[in-house]
């Protein structure tokens, strides 16, 4: 009976490797993560990068009473976060690896789930889901979650393009000797974004790769920390720079390699990730730093060819770069701004060149539009006009939907579902349904918003979104434009007979949509004060 027991338990097979610097106050959290994953994981190779704050010593004295756990103590910073991996991965001894950051967690089990699919498929490769957890709301994001809804077995990475949309190496188990025998390792020193290079060179081995849609890996995001992670602090054009450098070795790792669809799918992800998520940013930044990042974006798009931009032609990401190659000086960003948001909107003026073509603008001509006349309407980027105005018994709220080159008449708007969405639960939504009514300049609707039962839920973000119904059944979930003018986005001090005031904030996002922020009575008055606080001095 003990026998048949100690067969069903799972060998130790398994190296975690934790890398850290200066982070006293969550290192330990980490390796305790890992060592609690049970008696899968031999051994945890807890590399310290010459920290300064303490954290080669916690690591010392939970080391003395943890069998498993090595500190190696790095005697120079590498200024990133290759190096340490790379110092783990040379002194690890199991037949498996992981990598798991400081300031980060494994959940229960995850050892064992990616463990159980690597041995079960004789894969070198298992990954799992991953989630990010915004703090301190404890808000949770899945990341690339299509990619992990069902276990798979993918034999060799050029079946399924789509792994190349997640470059993260912590949320994977490796086999050692795979590593080893390819040489795979993190490009060294300061190199931002390593793991973008790494996980090329993972996929241009071709290994047979399992996937697991079990939680394997707890990404924390801390926006409100002293020092920002690399990967946050992107408020300097050199991160930028950083960033291109990452996804260009990655493009020319997977060619190099014979690997065309999966460098192909890498060009096609910068652009609808990597650019996009910048370009929404890029209206926070200064001037200078405006025309630096123009000029290195046009720079590494030039490298683009033909086939590149053939793939998907009216995708957001892909108007976006022929908009930045098109002009030699940034311009109209407010609108790639909106065309950058997920869903995309592509906001008016809808221009057209003298053929009749749809085009960018009279400015930019050579931005043909004309795929998007040819795309479903499920697709489509649709620009809905929203404005909210607070009042004493609830808010209303109107909305216009443009017209975008005949394609919405075609398709006949019905019904649009008002649906406000709780940002750190997004279980918790408020929803209205309305008629769309025929307009001048395209489509409207009103629908009301009850602000006393949306305080009752709380103080909190609400975001919007919309779900759009047409004449032969096809939906839609779009976010809308936030309008600005004339102190709509000015926030307001509701009379409540429940909680006495509720403050309503109508606002913008970083990618123009609207969202409303709700804080009722006294103790939301002073939740606000506290956030306008931290926002200032951060």
């Amino acid at each position: 009976m003990n026998a048949a027991v100690d067969a069903d338990r799972p060998r130790p097979q398994v190296a975690v490797v934790v890398i850290g610097y200066d982070d006293a106050a969550h290192v330990t959290d980490a390796v305790r993560s890992a060592l609690a994953q049970g008696p899968a994981v031999r051994e945890v190779v807890a590399v310290d990068d010459c920290s300064t704050d303490g954290s080669a010593g916690l690591l010392d004295r939970l080391a003395a009473s943890e069998p498993r756990l090595r500190v190696i103590r790095r005697r120079v910073n590498s200024g990133g976060c290759g190096t340490p991996r790379n110092t783990g991965l040379d002194a690890v001894t199991s037949p498996y690896v992981m990598f798991l950051d400081s300031d980060d967690v494994l959940p229960p089990g995850a050892v064992d789930a990616l463990l159980g699919a690597a041995t079960g498929a004789h894969a070198e490769v298992a990954g799992g889901l991953c989630v990010r957890r915004e703090l301190p709301s404890g808000r949770e994001v899945p990341w690339q979650a299509r990619l992990y809804a069902l276990h798979a077995v993918v034999p060799r990475p050029a079946l399924r393009p789509h792994l190349v949309q997640d470059p993260l190496c912590v949320n994977k188990l490796y086999r050692t000797d795979f590593l080893r025998e390819h040489g795979i390792r993190f490009p060294e020193g300061r190199f931002p974004y390593e793991d973008i290079v790494f996980s090329a060179r993972v996929l241009a081995a071709d290994p047979r790769i399992a996937l697991v849609p079990d939680l394997v890996y707890v990404w924390h995001v801390r926006w409100s920390a002293e020092r920002l992670s690399i990967s946050l602090d992107r408020r300097g054009v050199g991160n930028w720079r950083a960033r291109t450098e990452a996804c260009r070795q990655a493009y020319e790792t997977l060619l190099g390699a014979g690997q065309k669809e999966l460098a192909r799918a890498a060009r096609a992800r910068f652009l609808d990730h990597e650019l996009r998520m910048y370009v929404r940013e890029l209206g926070l930044r200064d001037a200078a730093y405006q025309r630096a990042w123009w000029e290195l974006t046009r720079a590494h798009l030039t490298e683009y060819d033909a086939d590149d931009w053939a793939l998907d032609p009216a995708a957001p990401g892909r108007l976006a770069g022929r908009v930045v190659l098109a002009s030699p000086e940034p311009r109209d960003l407010p609108r790639l701004r909106e065309l950058a948001a997920r869903p995309a909107r592509l906001c008016p003026p809808y221009a057209r060149a003298a053929d009749g073509t749809p085009v960018w603008s009279e400015d930019l001509p050579q931005v043909s539009l004309e795929p998007l006349l040819t795309r479903p309407v499920r697709a489509l980027p649709l620009a809905v006009d929203a404005e909210l105005r607070p009042r004493a018994r609830d808010a209303r709220l109107r909305l216009r939907l443009h017209e975008l080159y005949g394609r919405v008449a075609r398709a006949g708007p019905k019904t649009v579902e008002v649906e406000w969405r709780h940002r750190d639960d997004g279980d918790v939504k408020v929803r209205a349904t309305t008629r769309f009514a025929a307009s001048a300049d395209g489509w409207s609707a009103e629908a009301g918003l009850d602000l006393p039962a949306l305080a009752a839920l709380g103080a909190g973000t609400w975001d919007l979104r919309l779900h759009l119904r047409f004449r032969d059944g096809v939906s839609r979930e779009v976010s809308a434009h936030a309008l600005a003018g004339a102190g709509l986005l000015r926030r307001s001090a509701v009379p409540s007979a429940r909680y006495g005031v509720v403050l309503v904030q109508p606002y913008a996002t970083y990618s123009g949509a609207l969202a409303l922020r709700v804080a009722p009575g006294v103790r939301g008055v002073l939740s606000v004060a506290r956030a306008r606080v931290r926002r200032l001095l951060h």
